[in-house]
C-alpha cells in the first residue's frame, strides 16, 4: 500500500529507526497485521492550508492501520464531522482512506509519526520526531492558525516556534501568538476518553474551530485573550 504525502520530503522513511521502542512495536504490528498500514503516518490535507491540525501520534486501530491520521478510529469521527461542519473538508469521512475524503484549506500533521504503545510517546521518542514535524511546519507557509490536540502537541508547535512553554501554558481554549504572525489555539485530545468523561463536548470542540475561524484573517491581537470554552 502506498499513501501519497501532501508535503514530500519531509516524511521519515517507510521504516524509521529512530526510535528502538517503536521500531519493535512496528514489526510486532506487521508480522501480527500484514495488511495494515503499520509505518509512519504522513500528514494528510491541503498544502495551502491557513489551518494545521496537530495530534499526538497514530492510533494503533486508527491511523497505524489505515495509514491516514485519525482515520478509522473514535477521535477521528469527531474531528472530521467538525471539520466539514466548518466547510473544511470535501466528501464523506467513512474511516477509510479510499472514502475519496479530501480537506480544503486545512492539513493535519502529528508531532510523533509512529504508533506509540499506549498512546504515550516518550520525550525521546518526540524529540526524535521532532526534526520531521519541524520540517512539516516549515513547509507550511500559508497556515495562519495551529490547534493543537492535546498537551503534547502543543509543547511541540511551541518548541518548533521557539517558543518558551513556561509563557504559553496549555488550556483548553487558550490562544497564543507565535512569530510570524501565526497563532495556536489549545484543546483538550478529540479522543474517545475525553468524549466519554464529558472533558471535551463536541460544541466545546466546535467552539475552538470558530476561534480559529476567527483568527484567520486577524492580523493582530493579545495573547491569550479569546476563550472559547
Amino acid at each position: 500500500m502506498e499513501i501519497d504525502s501532501p508535503l514530500p520530503g519531509t516524511e521519515p522513511p517507510h521504516d524509521c529507526p529512530r526510535c528502538p521502542r517503536l521500531a519493535t512495536l512496528r514489526r510486532e504490528c506487521q508480522a501480527e497485521y500484514p495488511d495494515w498500514w503499520n509505518a509512519p503516518v504522513h500528514a494528510f490535507g491541503d498544502p495551502d492550508a491557513w489551518l494545521a491540525l496537530v495530534g499526538l501520534a497514530p492510533g494503533k486501530h486508527g491511523a497505524n492501520r489505515t495509514g491516514r491520521p485519525f482515520t478509522g478510529d473514535y477521535a477521528g469521527d469527531l474531528l472530521f464531522a467538525t471539520l466539514a461542519k466548518f466547510g473544511l473538508s470535501r466528501g464523506r469521512y467513512d474511516g477509510r482512506i479510499d472514502d475519496g475524503l479530501t480537506l480544503e484549506g486545512a492539513i493535519i500533521v502529528n508531532s510523533v509519526k509512529c504508533l506509540p504503545p499506549q498512546n504515550k510517546p516518550t520525550p525521546a521518542e518526540i524529540a526524535n520526531c521532532r526534526p520531521y514535524f519541524e520540517q512539516q511546519l516549515a513547509a507550511l507557509p500559508r497556515v495562519r492558525v495551529i490547534v493543537a490536540l492535546g498537551r503534547i502537541a502543543h509543547d511541540a508547535v511551541l518548541r518548533a516556534a521557539g517558543a518558551r512553554l513556561a509563557a504559553h501554558p496549555f488550556g483548553h481554549g487558550a490562544v497564543h501568538r507565535l512569530a510570524e504572525g501565526r497563532y495556536l489555539v489549545d484543546s483538550y485530545h478529540c479522543s474517545r476518553y475525553n468524549t466519554n468523561t464529558g472533558r471535551l463536548t463536541p460544541e466545546m470542540f466546535a467552539n475552538v474551530f470558530r476561534v480559529a475561524l476567527a483568527l484567520r484573517d486577524q492580523t493582530s491581537g493579545p495573547n491569550s485573550s479569546i476563550n472559547p470554552r
